[in-house]
């Protein structure tokens, strides 16, 4: 994996005089690509949840081979309440033809300024057309999540983007609550549409989980809180 000091490369690059998401270049038998935006849905965005900072960014490497590896920060840190997090990755992605292909890989997730162990995920997926479908695990020594992504690109006529993902976590100790109650695991889900709007991305999120009132204590999922959330996000991009 790679060193978490490259990533804040996307940080040093950007300027805000321009709009585009990624900068890609060729480097030999590599493709690079330098940017804001995640470069594979499948990799930066199937188990963490959506971006949740203001600054963040990453860098993608290919080889022709189908071979890549890279680099993605949902939060830098640079808000004094955002912790540092960064998420390498490395796997093998194989077309079959224009239609069809798949993917798999590993992902590290590791926090540089606290003190706590990396963990990782294995995820697979399969690409039908622009659509993509994974799944993700990924074992802590508390929790065990696995995760069902689907990525289904834009929608027809609407220039809308729609992702999804649905995620069961189940506790290695169970979390007691009030008179013995105990909570042994939960589900949570997440849907996204997308649409770009006057060089700013539009976002409208709806989050929510199986816990509620007291229950909620024990929430540890994707989603920024255990309750049904409706979310509207803005985001302007630097680059």
């Amino acid at each position: 994996m790679l060193r978490p000091s490259l990533l804040l490369i996307a940080g040093i690059l950007v300027h805000p005089s321009t709009y585009a998401q990624v900068i890609q270049r060729d480097i030999g038998d590599f493709s690079l690509k330098l940017g804001t935006t995640p470069s594979r849905s499948m990799a930066a965005g199937l188990v963490q949840p959506s971006t949740g900072t203001s600054f963040h960014g990453g860098l993608d490497l290919t080889h022709d081979s189908g071979l890549y590896f890279g680099q993605w920060s949902p939060s830098m840190g640079l808000t004094p309440t955002s912790e540092l997090e960064v998420d390498s990755y490395m796997g093998y992605k194989h077309p079959f033809d224009n239609t069809l292909g798949y993917e798999v890989g590993v992902i590290q997730y590791s926090y540089p300024d606290l003190d706590v162990a990396d963990t990782h995920a294995f995820y697979a997926g399969l690409r039908v057309l622009d659509r993509r479908f994974g799944v993700a695990f990924n074992n802590t020594p508390d929790v065990q999540n696995s995760t069902l992504f689907a990525d289904l690109g834009g929608l027809p006529l609407l220039n809308v983007g729609f992702t999804m993902k649905v995620s069961n976590h189940q506790l290695s100790t169970p979390f007691t609550i009030g008179e013995g109650q105990e909570v042994r695991g939960f589900n949570d889900w997440s849907l996204q549409m997308s649409r770009p709007l006057g060089g700013f991305d539009l976002n409208f999120i709806y989050s929510g989980s199986d816990l509620s009132g007291a229950n909620c204590a024990a929430y540890s999922g994707q989603n920024g809180q255990c309750d049904s959330m409706f979310m509207v996000k803005a985001e302007h991009t630097f680059f």
